[in-house]
């Protein structure tokens, strides 16, 4: 279980880290281009350390499809990104594959 939330954790601080790349404006502003640099490096720590108990190919999986989804959230509400049919269909499969991931990991089918 421990393991899960420090996956959780990871996830929080590799969507927080492309949030503030995007912030960064291409490495122009200072404190966001310090805290993309930070948290991803936090976020690749938390990685490692869930990587102890869960199989690299759930977790790495996970880690990118939830973050991605995060990151689209935040676009489509933080950034006003455009959103449409096929963009939110798309969100959603990576959604569904994301939870066949985890649930394969718990059926211990990996």
């Amino acid at each position: 279980m421990q393991s899960w939330l420090i996956l959780i954790a990871a996830i929080v601080l590799e969507v927080a880290g492309t949030t503030a790349m995007k912030l960064s404006d291409g490495f122009t502003r200072l404190l966001p281009s310090v805290l993309l640099v930070v948290f991803y490096l936090l976020s690749i720590t938390a990685l490692t350390l869930a990587l102890k108990r869960i199989d690299v190919s759930i977790a790495y999986a996970i880690w990118a499809g939830v973050g991605t989804v995060l990151v689209a959230v935040v676009g489509v509400l933080w950034f006003r990104e455009s959103v449409s049919l096929l963009k939110v269909g798309s969100i959603l499969l990576i959604a569904a594959g994301v939870a066949g991931l985890h649930l394969s990991s718990i059926a211990g089918e990996h």
